[in-house]
């Protein structure tokens, strides 16, 4: 039997051991309701209107930005053009790219009349990153659902438009949040980067789900082109090299106008970065926006990152403490990696994630860390941002 005297006469272990326990509560709920309920989620779906839609599939304009982009194209855009598909265009805004990337929409043009090129000779962006050509693709684009991904983007299979598009069954629906996820690797680089993706996506998908749609992820997004000029397009945030996806969802998206489409055929996928530096300028180019939203929505963010330090802190002091058992104390940890651990494992399944799970514990101990010193550091003006 366990001794419970000396910590039921000492106050101060009791209110560390209430803090510890009403911290795993908020962790057990978080893992249940944004990564266990993202990876079982799925959509209801209403028959009738599903076979009306079916019916008459709305066109579709797929927008790209390519800068440099040949090897990507030339493995990735015959994927998209070759979409099972009625009515569809792709733009590929061509910027400023000094490579074989104009050769290979030449190539494809050739054999695909539903590719459309938007080339750019010159630098006219006033401003860093992918708002402007973004901008002009969209322009250029014919129909008013918009679908974005990048060139080194692949779908899943040849459904991938008709399954973005059943986000629009409800006619109130302005903007559809996708998923891409990273191919699979062996090596740690590839583990952490398959846990850092899965953890990020599953909060915005997860919120939105919930009704409160914050973010998405312009690797695989799509909107109405009526809609984005009719709320000012990038307007009131040209100046923010960064954001071209997270703002503009950031500033329009509500409960009613937003939904997800998360199901297999509906998502895209890309391979991880090569090295820890283009990881690093990745997640920096993520948090670069982060002072842009509210207070309220940044504390909502950072509730996770401070519930786990509050939950480890009160573990380790009442471990050093010494008059709670420590069994009980291990008891508690092991109960939330626990089913932290079978949470991500519905997402790892859903996404194709591999065994990133059993990691789970370890990976969000050293993402609280490095992410915590990644928006703590002050970012470069000067840093360049991908097209």
């Amino acid at each position: 039997m366990f001794d419970f005297t000396d910590f039921l006469t000492d106050t101060q272990s009791i209110v560390l051991a209430i803090a510890m326990a009403l911290s795993l509560i908020f962790l057990c709920f978080y893992y249940g309701l944004i990564h266990f309920r993202v990876g079982r989620w799925h959509k209801k779906k209403k028959e009738n209107t599903e076979q009306k839609t079916e019916g008459k599939l709305p066109p579709v304009s797929v927008v790209l930005t390519a800068r440099n982009d040949a090897a990507w194209l030339k493995e990735n855009l015959v994927y998209l053009l070759e979409q099972e598909y009625p009515n569809f265009e792709v733009v590929v805004v061509d910027y400023l790219s000094h490579d074989d990337t104009q050769f290979v929409l030449k190539l494809l043009k050739d054999y695909y009349p539903h590719l459309k090129v938007v080339p750019f000779k010159e630098d006219v962006n006033l401003f860093q990153g992918k708002k402007y050509p973004l901008s002009i693709g969209i322009k250029s684009a014919k129909n008013d659902i918009l679908l974005l991904a990048d060139p080194d983007c692949t779908p899943k299979n040849m459904q991938w438009l008709r399954g973005m598009v059943r986000g629009y069954i409800n006619k109130d629906t302005q903007i559809v949040l996708g998923f891409c996820g990273l191919k699979r690797t062996k090596t740690l680089l590839g583990v952490m980067q398959q846990y850092d993706n899965l953890a990020y996506s599953s909060h915005y998908l997860g919120n939105a789900i919930m009704g409160h749609p914050y973010t998405g992820s312009g690797r695989n997004l799509s909107y109405r082109r009526n809609f984005f000029f009719k709320q000012g397009a990038f307007i009131r945030h040209y100046s923010v090299a960064g954001g071209s996806d997270d703002l503009f969802v950031y500033q329009n998206a509500t409960g009613k106008n937003t939904t997800v489409c998360i199901d297999s055929d509906a998502c895209l996928s890309t391979e991880p970065k090569k090295n820890f530096g283009q990881w690093h300028r990745q997640r920096l180019d993520r948090v670069s926006t982060r002072n842009w939203h509210s207070i309220g929505s940044r504390l909502l963010e950072d509730l996770l990152p401070l519930f786990n330090i509050v939950f480890y802190t009160m573990a380790v002091l009442l471990l050093l403490k010494g008059t709670l058992p420590w069994v009980v104390v291990a008891g508690m940890v092991a109960i939330k990696w626990a089913w932290q651990m079978v949470s991500f494992a519905q997402l790892c399944k859903r996404f194709d994630g591999g065994l990133a799970y059993l990691a789970a514990p370890i990976l969000e101990i050293y993402f609280i860390i490095a992410n915590t010193i990644l928006v703590l550091t002050p970012l470069d003006n000067n840093r360049k941002f991908s097209i």
